[in-house]
């Protein structure tokens, strides 16, 4: 079974202007996704911050989360490390905390070898029980999780069961695909390729969009698991010049812009990312106008 269907959103940390944790904010973003139909909570990702948080923050957003969303949606917290040992810690202590899966990024820096990411993951994977997604994305980490490893982790691994595929390789999800069938779901990491890897039978989007547009997002997913194909596909190229702006700088300068801009008072980056270049957020707010977001409280 998986560990959900549709669109998980990759959700920012919202912080105060002096650079803490905002957890009320936290709290009015998770309700304002439970409300607008989001499938499911990715925190402490890649969007999240999760680089620049502590490892007593970390936790401590997860905790905070699981408790505040109380299962009614899964709640999936990122835990990977480019060390094996920091990760199978904050992995135990997610679960502990009654997380519902784990999402795993490669080692990043490190530039493992194949061999060396399934030993990592294997070993992450056995120290916890519940499910696992793996998160491909070479662009961040540097190393590429190969189709035949993927494939080799899903058959071996019994609680590795699904794949954030953000390589943006279509070719390369197909393989996964064809080398996994039903031992593994596959996620898109991209938002602009939700369609596309749906059509190779993935389950979902674990979506930067969604922190802006959540409904919209939600229904790209159901609108195809539905059938409707022709909607589906119009959704999603209707919302291809805003996720071009939501990745003109890189993630997640963007997205917590466009939520500053919307009134959610998401707050600051942490260093070393830095606020949006003014024309960059000039072309953000132009496409989020005719993409029909409103700020806060609007009609």
């Amino acid at each position: 079974m998986s560990i959900f269907t549709g669109a998980g959103v990759a959700i920012v940390t919202p912080m105060t202007k002096t650079g803490e944790v905002n957890y009320p904010k936290l709290a009015e973003l998770l309700e304002y996704q439970i409300a607008n139909h989001t499938d499911s909570i990715i925190i402490c990702g890649t969007t999240g911050e999760a680089s620049t948080l502590s490892h007593e923050e970390h936790l401590e957003v997860v905790r905070f989360t699981i408790e505040k969303v109380a299962k009614r949606i899964p709640v999936i917290a990122g835990t990977g490390s480019n060390c094996t040992e920091t990760a199978v810690y904050l992995s135990q202590e997610a679960e502990k905390y009654g997380a519902d899966g784990l999402l795993l990024v490669s080692p990043y820096y490190n530039k493992a070898t194949q061999k060396g990411l399934i030993a990592h993951f294997t070993k992450v994977a056995n120290s916890v029980k519940i499910p696992i997604i793996l998160y491909n994305i070479q662009g961040r980490t540097g190393v590429n999780i190969a189709p035949e490893t993927i494939a080799y982790l899903a058959k071996n691994v019994e609680n590795i069961v699904a794949v954030k595929e953000a390589s943006g390789n279509i070719s390369q999800v197909a393989k996964i695909a064809q080398l996994c069938g039903d031992s593994l779901d596959i996620y898109s990491g991209n938002d602009d390729q939700i369609v596309p890897l749906l059509s190779l039978g993935g389950k979902g989007v674990i979506s930067v969009l969604s922190n802006i547009a959540p409904r919209q997002t939600h229904e790209i997913v159901a609108k195809f698991m539905e059938g409707d194909v022709a909607e589906s596909r119009r959704l999603q190229l209707e919302a291809i010049p805003l996720i071009d702006q939501l990745f003109c700088e890189v993630n997640p300068i963007p997205v917590k812009a466009a939520l500053n801009l919307l009134g959610w008072e998401a707050g600051p980056l942490r260093m070393p990312l830095s606020e949006m270049e003014e024309a960059h957020q000039k072309n953000l707010k132009a496409a989020m106008d005719a993409y029909g977001l409103k700020a806060k409280g609007e009609n």
